[in-house]
């Protein structure tokens, strides 16, 4: 599971992030609420944890941004703002969590595991949609304008990686690490020679074209239509 930490205080921020490495958790940090907003932009995070007063753009507007940008990646707000009004507006910016500080990291990992389980809940009962593409999660089935498509395994969840995060720039490395674990070689052209099996498979004889190459980054999934 990957989490992003916004989080301007150095102490905490180093807390935070070790606790979750000995969690094994994989842990970015960002030091301001543009830095993160970027990250939460670029990146497919499981999880994140945001402090609202930062430096630059505050946690407030982050969430409200990601929200209107259809991102709807779990945030816990880690913050010492603790006024009842301060925790509604939290909670209505969009985000799903509310930690006060000081807090105990035993609660604070608490409260990531029940968001990511109910995560998981909400993912096992929905198909995942873009245009006329249809991943069904229950029975592994993929379909385009109702037509069945056959994938291999690896097809299979290097789609439902993409149909997680439509409309974010996926990586080769953020690809390999998910599909084939963080030892992979990325230096093979086994990433780009998936993804092109796929692409034929779920573009080729359908309009409009889903998945896109983002030249010398990696790939989108999104209806440019």
């Amino acid at each position: 599971m990957k989490i992003l930490l916004v989080e301007d205080d150095k102490g905490i921020a180093r807390f935070v992030r070790q606790g979750l490495l000995e969690k094994s958790f994989s842990v970015d940090v960002a030091v301001n609420g543009e830095e993160g907003l970027h990250s939460a932009l670029q990146n497919p995070y499981d999880l994140i944890i945001l402090d609202i007063m930062l430096p630059k753009m505050d946690g407030i507007e982050v969430v409200r941004r990601m929200r209107g940008l259809k991102i709807q990646t779990p945030v816990i707000f880690l913050t010492a703002k603790d006024s009842e009004s301060d925790i509604v507006q939290g909670l209505n910016s969009g985000a799903d969590d509310y930690l006060v500080k000081p807090f105990s990291f035993n609660e604070l990992l608490a409260r990531v595991h029940a968001l990511l389980r109910r995560g998981e809940m909400v993912s096992a009962s929905t198909n995942l949609q873009l245009a006329d593409l249809i991943l069904e999660l229950d029975g592994h089935r993929v379909l385009r304008d109702k037509t069945r498509i056959e994938l291999t395994p690896k097809e299979y969840a290097l789609l439902e990686f993409f149909m997680r995060h439509v409309g974010q720039i996926i990586t080769r490395t953020m690809i390999s690490e998910k599909i084939w674990g963080y030892h992979f070689d990325t230096s093979t052209n086994v990433v780009d020679v998936h993804v092109s099996h796929l692409r034929n498979k779920i573009d080729k004889d359908f309009q409009p074209k889903l998945l896109h190459t983002v030249k010398g980054v990696g790939y989108v999934l999104e209806d440019r239509g």
